[in-house]
C-alpha cells in the first residue's frame, strides 16, 4: 500500500450524505465551491482543522446546508464558498436566462439579477445579447433540476414529477 493510501485509509470516513433540513445539532464546517460539491469519493477538511474522507455510493451533488456524517456520528455542515462570479442584468431578465439555460449553464436565479460562475465565453455571449455584467465573488448555489437533483450529467434522472 502507498504511503498515501496508507494515510487516507486512516482518516475519518464519510458514507452518509444528509439534506438540509432533514438533521439538526452542531457541526463542523467544509467549505466547498460549486464544482467541489460534486463528488463521490474525495479527501476533505473542515474548517477547524479535521481531515476525512468522503466516500458516497454514488457522484452527488452536495448543496449548501447539507451535511456528512463521519463513522463516530460527527457532523460535518457543507457550506458554498466564495467564488468568481457574474452578476447578469438587463432589462430582459427572462431571455437572459433563457440563453444561459440553452447553454446547460449552472444559474443562480434572483428577482432582479442572474449569477453564473465566471466564465468569459458566456459572458461575452450574454453581452452581445444585452446583458449588463459584473464580477462578483460570492457562494453560488444555483437553481437544482426540474427532477430534484443539483445536477446531473445524463438525461437519466431517476425520480420523475409523476412519482410525486
Amino acid at each position: 500500500m502507498t504511503q498515501t493510501a496508507e494515510r487516507t485509509r486512516t482518516l475519518p470516513l464519510a458514507q452518509t450524505h444528509l439534506k438540509q433540513g432533514h438533521w439538526s445539532g452542531p457541526a463542523e464546517i467544509c467549505l466547498l465551491d460549486y464544482d467541489g460539491r460534486f463528488l463521490r469519493r474525495k479527501r476533505l477538511e473542515t474548517l477547524e482543522g479535521r481531515p476525512f474522507v468522503v466516500d458516497l455510493p454514488q457522484t452527488t451533488s452536495l448543496e449548501d446546508g447539507d451535511a456528512l456524517v463521519l463513522e463516530d456520528g460527527t457532523h460535518i455542515l457543507v457550506r458554498a464558498a466564495e467564488e468568481s462570479l457574474l452578476r447578469v442584468t438587463g432589462p430582459e431578465l427572462a431571455r437572459l436566462a433563457w440563453h444561459i439555460g440553452n447553454r446547460h449553464t449552472p444559474c443562480q436565479i434572483a428577482q432582479d439579477h442572474l449569477l453564473i460562475q465566471n466564465d468569459p465565453v458566456i459572458g461575452h455571449m450574454l453581452e452581445h445579447v444585452g446583458a449588463s455584467l459584473t464580477e462578483v465573488t460570492a457562494p453560488f448555489t444555483p437553481e437544482g433540476g426540474a427532477y430534484g437533483h443539483g445536477r446531473t450529467h445524463s438525461h437519466e434522472h431517476g425520480k420523475t414529477a409523476h412519482d410525486h
